[in-house]
Parts: structure tokens; C-alpha cells; sequence
């Protein structure tokens, strides 16, 4: 058994966990939910819980659409969970269901009798990992390219909102897909999660999560049968604030990008580097919006931001927060859980931070906003890339060629030039350094669920 929230009362639900020690290649004979357009039972009999983390209580019957039922296991507000997730999730799909009969090779010309083309072929049964901050989206991200290229896919959701993957299965099997296509299995991440990344019958595995998962994904697709291995990591993104940046946009911009999602989003551009002449002001006014911030209720329609995914989230958070006043930081204002019931964390804002600080260094995943002051171009850019990571950064400017300068410079895989967490399903994404490696969306994000065949044919009668 495991448990998942319902994050709004921190409700608990149980599910079915795969078992791992039964897996064969695309039909997961041990899976509880979903295989080959069947719901199952686990052979172990396990089961686990999903909670509601705004109360802490089980959720019990779960008959709603599945925006309802994104913003129920995740937490997050109800309108973000319509116009973001689910809009963004049909919008990838149809993206992707378009290239299916676009996917071809090219022709080569080589010298003498010989006449060469390349096929794009599927690479065969994928893994896919998703994680708890995004399930919706992700899984569109994950399954589109994958059943557009003609791959079959195993998908686990993370254990902690696997509801919204669940119901996608009841879909995929009313839409008509054949048994074995699809097949979701919820469970742990060192059980099932392991089990994808190791089998032998498996051909690539996609994972988006934390930088420390993705290195032992990449070590088990290594020391199994060497599997194609995507992966879309942790990040420390810096948005940098220039003088003669657009002050209102700005300021809404950096808010937004931090607290977007209760904060946990891979790439919250918390690390906000300010130009000294408008630090103070940017600092006080970035403080006003924290505190207008609404944090409650996912389904009331002014709420901004809902509860952190679970009880260990939130712990992580707070524990953060108390380094960075350890450390020196100036906390602005929050750093509290809200004597509320649920996980929730005041949205905060730090000033006065330094580069060496945990709260500077360490990916946050909460509502945590990082304020600190720079003079020069050089100086900024320096600090910027001082970090393991390489996500995303965002650039704020009037001036054209100073924010294609400093675009050029930053080791990031997106960059953003005044606008923040603009991202389409046409555009590919993914990281530099420990960020991950391989590329989601676009083009090259579906090219990624392919091998590519080179065939060369001699031709008598061809002499050039």
C-alpha cells in the first residue's frame, strides 16, 4: 500500500502499488491499474494512499473531470489547473498527433555507385517517470512524442499525485488505443520507478524529477542494456533585473515566476539578481505583492496559491527558510506555515542574500524568493552561471543588444527575455550541467523517441 494527497485537506486515498519483481518488457504482469487496456489488481495486494494536502484528510470517491481531479491530488488552484495544465496538456497532444505522419528521414548524396537515405524508426517500449508538481502536463509531454514516433509506453505517476495519469488511462482506453499501448503503474520510486530504469525490456526511459533520482536512472539505464535515457532535472534559475528593465512587468514577472505552482516548478527563476540603482524599490515592492498574495482554498476562484504537494515538501521548505535567517538573509516577510490546516507555506521573500547561502545554492521547490544586487554586466552574468545547474533564466532589459548579450552568456538551456515561464509545446526544453540532458518538446524533443537507420543501397549506372 501507498498513499498520495488530495492536497487542499491533506486527504488520503489508497492505491495499488506495483510490485517490481514481476515486470515483463511492456505488459507489467505485477501493475495494479492499468495494462494492456485493463484495470488490474496487484499481485502483491498492496495498496498505498493519496491525501489532500490543504486538510491531510483521504480522499474517498473521485468522480470529477480531470482539472478537478489535478487540482484535488496536487493542490494547486483550480483556474491554474484549467487554463495551464489542462489547456496545455490538449495543446501538446494535438502538437505531437500531428507529427505522426510527418516523421521521415532525408536523402544523402554520397560519391560513386552508392545512393543513401536515413529512416526514423521507433525506438521500441519507453519508461516513463513523471513527477508530482506537473502530472498532467508531463504526461502529455512524455506520452505525445512517444505514441506519435509509434513507441509503446509504460508510465509510472509520481506516488504522490498519481490521479490525474490514472484517469488519462481510462481515456486512452475509451479513444480506441490497442491493448499494450499505454500502461500506467502507479508505485514507488525505488520499487517501480527502479524496475523502468533497470529492465532489460526496456529501450528508453524519460524521467523528470530531481537531479540526485535522474543520476541513479542514469546509472541503472547504464548498467542494464545501456537505454536511451532522457532526463529533465533540478534548477537555481537566475532572473536578472537591468535598471532600464520595464519596473511594473518586471516586478510582476519575478513574482510570478517564483510562486508560480506554490513554487515548485524546476524552473522558478527564485534567484533574482537586481541592478543597484532600482534594488531598494524592486525589494519593496516585490514585498507589497508577496503580501497581497491569496493562499488558500484551490477551488476558490481568487485563490493565487494553493498548499506545497505533502507534509515533506512543506517541512523541506520551512527548514530552508530557517537557514536562510541563520545565514543572514533579511527575511522581508512570510517564512511561516499558516496555522491553517493543510501544507501550506506563506509566500516569502528574502533581501540581503548572498551566493555561498543554502537558500542561493540549493533548489527550494516552495514559495521562496531570493533578492540580490549587482553593479555590472560581467559581475552578474558570473554569478548567474555559478551554480550546478542550467535549467532556465530570464533576462529583463529595454535595451536589444544588452539582452542578447547577456542571453548568449548564461549556461542555461531556456532563456526567457522580458517574460517568464513562456513555454510552448512547439519549442524544445531541457537543461545544461546537472539540469539533465536530452530534450523535451519541439521537434527535437519527438526525434528523441527515435532511432535514426542509415541505408545504403548501390545503384549501377551512378557514377557521382
Amino acid at each position: 500500500m501507498y498513499f498520495s494527497f488530495l492536497l487542499y485537506r491533506a486527504q488520503k486515498i489508497h492505491l495499488l502499488e506495483s510490485e517490481a519483481v514481476v515486470l515483463r518488457a511492456a505488459s507489467f504482469n505485477a501493475s495494479p491499474i492499468f495494462i494492456n487496456n485493463e484495470w488490474h489488481a496487484s499481485v502483491s495486494g498492496k495498496v498505498f494512499s493519496t491525501y489532500n494536502p490543504a486538510t491531510g484528510e483521504k480522499i474517498c470517491d473521485v468522480q470529477e473531470a480531470d482539472k478537478t481531479l489535478e487540482s484535488l491530488d496536487t493542490g494547486k488552484p483550480f483556474l491554474s489547473s484549467f487554463f495551464v495544465d489542462l489547456q496545455g496538456t490538449i495543446k501538446t497532444f494535438r502538437y505531437f498527433a500531428g507529427w505522426a505522419d510527418k516523421i521521415h528521414g532525408s536523402t544523402i548524396p554520397t560519391d560513386g555507385e552508392y545512393f543513401t537515405l536515413t529512416r526514423h524508426e521507433p525506438i521500441g517500449v519507453c519508461g516513463q517517470i513523471v513527477p508530482w508538481n506537473f502530472p498532467l502536463v508531463m504526461t502529455a509531454w512524455k506520452l505525445g512524442p512517444a505514441l506519435s514516433c509509434g513507441n509503446t509506453v509504460v508510465l509510472k505517476p509520481a506516488e504522490q499525485t498519481p490521479l490525474t495519469c490514472l484517469y488519462i488511462g481510462a481515456l486512452i482506453k475509451e479513444a480506441g488505443f490497442p491493448p499494450g499501448v499505454v500502461n500506467i503503474l502507479p508505485g514507488y520510486g525505488p520499487t517501480a520507478g527502479a524496475a523502468i530504469a533497470s529492465h532489460m525490456g526496456i529501450d528508453k526511459v524519460a524521467f523528470t524529477g530531481s537531479t540526485e533520482v535522474g543520476k541513479l536512472i542514469q546509472e541503472a539505464a547504464g548498467k542494464s542494456n545501456l537505454k536511451r535515457v532522457t532526463l529533465e532535472l533540478g534548477g537555481k534559475s537566475p532572473n536578472i533585473i537591468f535598471a532600464d528593465a520595464d519596473f511594473e512587468l518586471a516586478v510582476e514577472q519575478a513574482h510570478q515566476g517564483v510562486f508560480f505552482n506554490s513554487g515548485q516548478c524546476c524552473t522558478a527563476g527564485s534567484r533574482i539578481f537586481v541592478e543597484e540603482p532600482i534594488y531598494e524599490e524592486f525589494v519593496r515592492r516585490s514585498v507589497e505583492r508577496a503580501r497581497r498574495r491569496t493562499v488558500g482554498n484551490p477551488f476558490d476562484p481568487t485563490t493565487e496559491q494553493g498548499p506545497q504537494v505533502s507534509a515533506e515538501q512543506q517541512s523541506r521548505v520551512l527548514e530552508l527558510i530557517q537557514s536562510g535567517i541563520t545565514e543572514g538573509a533579511k527575511l522581508e516577510c512570510g517564512g511561516k506555515a499558516p496555522p491553517s490546516k493543510g501544507f501550506f507555506v506563506e509566500p516569502t521573500v528574502f533581501s540581503d542574500v548572498q551566493d555561498h547561502m543554502r537558500i542561493a545554492k540549493e533548489e527550494i521547490f516552495g514559495p521562496v524568493q531570493q533578492i540580490m544586487k549587482f553593479k555590472t554586466i560581467e559581475e552578474v552574468i558570473e554569478r548567474a552561471n555559478n551554480t550546478e545547474y542550467g535549467l532556465a533564466a530570464a533576462v529583463f532589459t529595454t535595451d536589444l543588444n544588452k539582452a542578447m548579450t547577456v542571453s548568449a552568456a548564461l549556461q542555461a538551456g531556456t532563456v526567457w527575455i522580458n517574460c517568464y515561464n513562456a513555454l510552448s509545446c512547439q519549442c524544445p526544453f531541457g537543461g545544461f550541467k546537472m539540469s539533465g540532458n536530452g530534450r523535451e518538446l519541439g521537434e527535437i524533443g519527438l526525434k528523441e523517441y527515435t532511432e535514426v537507420k542509415t541505408i545504403t543501397m548501390k545503384m549501377s549506372g551512378k557514377k557521382s
